[in-house]
């Protein structure tokens, strides 16, 4: 049997951008992503803490400590530039691994979006 765990999350974070003319995903600072441990193209669900609204996509890498937190294609209808969002990622484990499992979270700084030190 396997269970779905969370993975990685990065938490509270601010969106930057929303570019509607896109075929869809998820810019992300590549800083973040790795201080995580999210790849590029992964599945990820972004969480809005402003409007409530939830969805799946996959990620982009944005530039390393840019700060940039871009909505692209059909989700920038629904997650605008200045909401915090919170983007989480998941993977399967056995019962066995799963015990052992620690989720990769970072809490970047909410102003600039960007790994606190």
């Amino acid at each position: 049997m396997l269970v779905t765990l969370l993975k990685s999350k990065i938490h509270g974070v601010r969106v930057t951008q929303a570019e509607l003319d896109y075929i869809g995903s998820i810019t992300i600072d590549e800083a973040l992503m790795e201080a995580c441990g999210i790849l590029e193209h992964e599945q990820v669900h972004v969480l809005d803490k402003t409007s409530g609204t939830r969805l799946i996509t996959y990620t982009i890498k944005g530039a390393r400590n840019s700060g940039v937190i871009c909505m692209n294609g059909p989700a920038a209808h629904h997650i605008k530039p200045g909401h915090t969002v919170i983007i989480v990622a998941y993977a399967q484990f056995s019962v066995e691994a799963a015990r052992a499992h620690i989720p990769q979270i970072v809490f970047p700084d909410p102003k600039s979006n960007r790994l606190l030190t």
